[in-house]
């Protein structure tokens, strides 16, 4: 308990003779100079080990605006039993009076305590957390931001996606264990709700569970084995849509080999599992590169003949998350934002990235949690 006051102390002793130092402290509007602005964001991630995409991001923004403006520190890979280190790294982007803005994703357990203990210390930061995995509601009262993804607004969209890339049936595979979780189910319900009153056809497809005696490479088989069945019963006009990782290499590869359609990823990025299904080899300087990827994907769908019928997202979820936090933090800093919490500008910069339309629709009566949809880049 010493230890934790003494440490505390000295944080406080040094934000506060700092603060004396550097003028205006209010609010973090003042940018200084045009030309030489002051202030600094930081952000917290995952290490390459547990996330790469997020960790490329924040290397790639250090790029764009100098190791001077951003700051990056990571969570520890063992984030659940090293929670203290999590806060320790907040606390140390924190103790830097000219950090403005501090953003954290993926906001693992232990975010809630790093920004409370955070915010002892300085309670003017803006804070932004994405992808949280702690209790929505506590984590809206700590946080001036949050961030997560509308799994359960996919449901409508993933179907009304697939029917305008010319799907008139779609097949969801899953297992009961994912059935089992609520949202899961729920989103499957509003997925064939929407479908059916589209006049498509919706058929649900038990896969073996990747956690089961069968393990991976059985549910891949079994997908590997279904897909062309189910395109030959129902036409090319098929789309196929699965509820776990495991199943995306096989369905995209089996959907474009057999004249299917495949709408999206369970998770959806054009990272995830596109290149290995298409083959496609990413050299070290090319990692993290998304426009450079998505050339890549489209050139090989379009090869594949399969232009028009594979799509994803513009920009994986939680780089999506970090770099609209930067930018928005940024647009803050400068005084462009209504308050911390400025839903029209987020959706402004947040479109800016993906180059389409963005929605977010709020979490339950919290005007602070945002549940993102994004449009779909089709590849063709």
């Amino acid at each position: 308990m010493f230890k934790k006051s003494l440490l505390v102390f000295l944080a406080l002793t040094l934000v506060v003779s700092m603060l004396a130092g550097c003028g205006t402290t209010d609010g973090g509007n003042d940018v200084g100079d045009e030309k030489d602005p002051v202030y600094k964001i930081g952000l917290l991630t995952n290490t390459v080990t547990q996330n790469e995409e997020e960790f490329r991001m924040a290397q790639s923004l250090r790029r764009k605006y100098g190791d001077d403006r951003i700051l990056h520190t990571t969570i520890p890979d063992r984030f659940m039993e090293e929670q203290e280190i999590t806060i320790t790294n907040m606390l140390t982007l924190a103790s830097d009076p000219l950090v403005k803005v501090i953003i954290m994703v993926q906001a693992v357990p232990g975010a809630v305590a790093a920004v409370q203990r955070a915010r002892e210390i300085r309670p003017d930061i803006l804070y932004i957390l994405g992808s949280p995995q702690e209790d929505p509601d506590v984590i809206a009262g700590v946080a001036d931001i949050v961030i997560n993804t509308d799994d359960l607004g996919r449901g409508e969209q993933i179907a009304e996606h697939a029917f305008a890339i010319g799907a008139k049936t779609l097949v969801h595979y899953s297992f009961p264990r994912h059935m089992a979780i609520e949202f899961l189910a729920q989103r499957r319900l509003l997925m064939k709700n929407r479908a059916e009153e589209l006049g498509m056809v919706f058929v649900d497809e038990d896969a073996p569970d990747p956690t089961s005696e069968a393990g991976t490479t059985g549910t891949q088989q079994f997908i590997m084995d279904d897909v062309p069945r189910k395109i030959a019963q129902y036409g090319p006009d098929t789309a196929v849509f699965g509820t776990n990782c495991a199943m995306m290499e096989p369905l995209i590869r089996q959907s474009i080999a057999f004249g299917g359609i495949f709408p999206v990823q369970c998770c959806p990025s054009p990272y995830h599992a596109l290149p290995s299904a298409l083959a496609i080899q990413v050299p070290d300087n090319r990692k993290g590169n998304v426009p450079w990827m998505i050339e890549q994907i489209n050139a090989a769908v379009v090869a594949a003949g399969a232009g028009g019928r594979v799509a994803t997202w513009p920009v994986p979820v939680n780089m999506m998350f970090i770099e609209a936090g930067v930018e928005y933090g940024f647009a803050y800093i400068r005084g462009e934002t209504n308050g911390k919490v400025d839903k029209a500008k987020l959706i402004e910069v947040m479109e800016a990235i993906a180059g389409g339309k963005v929605v977010l629709s709020e979490y339950g009566s919290h005007k602070n949690y945002f549940l993102y949809l994004s449009d779909h880049i089709i590849f063709e």
